[in-house]
């Protein structure tokens, strides 16, 4: 039966690559993966996150998620909110459940992504 995840994909415009590798793997220190040749002809990037992996595909009619969206486990939160402040990105903390330290970030193509101590 279902043992986890696998990966999460988020979706991004037509030539997405460029700020993906930047967001993703310079902002937020993921490893990109290499894909397979017949998936890498689509267009988009894979980066490790932990044991899973975060795919970015890329959509021709492209629309930002605002609602649904991954939460990423980070250890260390400030460390990411002063990175975050380093590169000038905005990020909104959320305070509605005192038991969860957590932001929220949009990522170069606006979908929302949560970061979760």
């Amino acid at each position: 039966m279902i043992q986890g995840i696998d990966h999460v994909q988020l979706a991004a415009p037509p030539g997405c690559e460029p700020q993906a590798r930047w967001f993703f793997g310079e902002v937020l220190g993921m490893t990109e993966l290499e894909k397979p040749e017949e998936l890498a002809r689509r267009g988009g990037c894979w980066f490790a996150c932990g044991d899973q992996q975060l795919h970015i595909g890329v959509e021709s009619d492209f629309r930002a998620a605002k609602k649904a969206h991954p939460a990423f486990r980070v250890r260390y939160l400030i460390s990411l909110k002063t990175r975050l402040n380093a590169y000038k990105i905005a990020f909104r903390e959320d305070e509605s459940n005192p038991e969860v330290k957590r932001i929220f970030v949009e990522d170069p193509w606006g979908n929302r992504l949560e970061f979760v101590e």
